[in-house]
């Protein structure tokens, strides 16, 4: 087959869990692909079976240089892509866990008070503002600016000061030894610092609701960047009225021909702006007092959204080919132990200092307690708490 000659290519099926781990990857790492369900071209199903010797192998993945991946793992993927997963010593002044604004900005500080700093982040770094359509807040760019560029002039500027990024790179847990802080990442290795800075942000909530688990990654998405344009002249539904709701809502309108943005209240939380904005677009709908019941899937697709419509109190269904779920936050730091006291919610209870319960280990931006979810408040915490690690650095005798 010729088609996707100059952009990878992932030959799959909907119900595939390795398919949806290497779609996972690619969005992680905001890498461009296209996908193609095998069981629905027939013309695809035989090419992979012809170049797996008869098999129906899948994911296979085929890159513009001709190289091609059956069912490969992360850290194959990481490898042909040039994705740097091991850092370069064992050991650093400190280790900073997460690489959006919060991190990034705390190691470009970090490094220019002389420490020696590791960046370790699972996905690509920018945090949720580096999937942001635009960012049109944040002091100093009056013209706003894209989420990926805003990302990348991060990191040029920290890498620019000394800072190291490791990427694709799980971490599974916090550990004390001694007088060191240890990171475990998923490939076994452990990297030890003086301090440690906790930046993993948040991610988005999931509905919680029957058939969802079934079918994200498939037909329920939560990056509209990442996703959207899968969706080319489809009918999309968007679940929250929120800013992110109907921020990506509006994002989506550049691929599908219709979106729907359901809230459950009777009127949109959403800034007053983007409400004008949405009112503003004919291939835009709204629909308030929507609480979502069910997703109904058949054979891996999905087949109907199920609400219950809170004004008539009456259950209905409607059939989009897609749905994106924006109904909050919740922190990214599952991995963490007992020892770092997080509050109900999961976020991590810090002192005035940005210090957590377990000495020399900080937290900063979207994942600590009190947060505000903006980018610059963020890279005001990234700022702040390298001070002050270097400061309890400097209590310690360390530096």
């Amino acid at each position: 087959m010729n088609e996707g000659r100059n952009q990878i290519v992932v030959y799959g099926t909907t119900w595939c869990p390795d398919c949806k781990r290497a779609k996972q990857f690619f969005g992680d790492q905001r890498i461009e692909y296209r996908w193609v369900d095998i069981e629905q071209n027939p013309e695809a199903m035989a090419y992979v079976e012809e170049i797996n010797d008869g098999k129906r192998i899948v994911p296979t993945i085929i890159f513009p240089d001709g190289d091609r991946l059956v069912e490969p793992s992360n850290a194959e993927l990481a490898e042909k892509l040039d994705i740097t997963t091991e850092a370069e010593r064992t050991y650093y002044d400190l280790v900073i866990v997460g690489a959006g604004p919060a991190g990034l900005t705390a190691g470009m500080y970090a490094a220019r008070e002389g420490l020696d700093t590791l960046i370790i982040e699972k996905g690509a770094p920018g945090g949720q503002a580096g999937i942001t359509q635009v960012i049109d807040n944040f002091p100093g760019f009056d013209k706003g600016i894209s989420g990926d560029e805003f990302a990348e002039r991060l990191v040029n500027q920290a890498e620019r000061f000394g800072v190291e990024i490791l990427q694709a790179q799980t971490v599974t847990d916090i550990r004390m030894n001694g007088q060191y802080r240890e990171v475990l990442t998923a490939d076994n290795s452990c990297y030890a610092g003086k301090a440690v800075l906790l930046s993993t942000g948040a991610r988005y909530q999931r509905l919680d609701v029957p058939g969802e688990k079934e079918l994200i990654g498939t037909n329920i998405h939560f990056c509209a960047t990442c996703d959207g344009a899968f969706y080319k002249g489809d009918e999309v539904f968007v679940i929250g009225g929120g800013n992110s709701g109907l921020e990506e809502g509006l994002f989506l309108t550049k691929f599908a021909e219709k979106v729907t943005i359901v809230a459950r209240k009777k009127q949109l939380s959403a800034s007053q702006i983007l409400q004008e904005k949405v009112s503003r677009r004919e291939d835009v709908d709204v629909l308030l007092q929507h609480t979502l019941q069910e997703f109904r899937e058949e054979d891996g697709k999905l087949q109907a959204v199920v609400f219950n419509d809170k004004g008539t109190d009456e259950v209905v269904e409607y059939h989009p080919d897609g749905v994106f779920v924006f109904i909050g936050m919740e922190p990214n730091g599952d991995f963490l132990p007992q020892e770092i006291e997080r509050n109900q919610q999961g976020f991590i209870v810090t002192d005035s200092t940005l210090q957590t319960t377990m000495e020399g280990v900080f937290a900063a931006g979207d994942v600590r307690e009190g947060a505000t979810a903006q980018a610059a408040s963020a890279a005001g915490e990234g700022a702040t708490v390298a001070l002050m690690i270097r400061q309890y650095l400097q209590s310690v005798g360390e530096v």
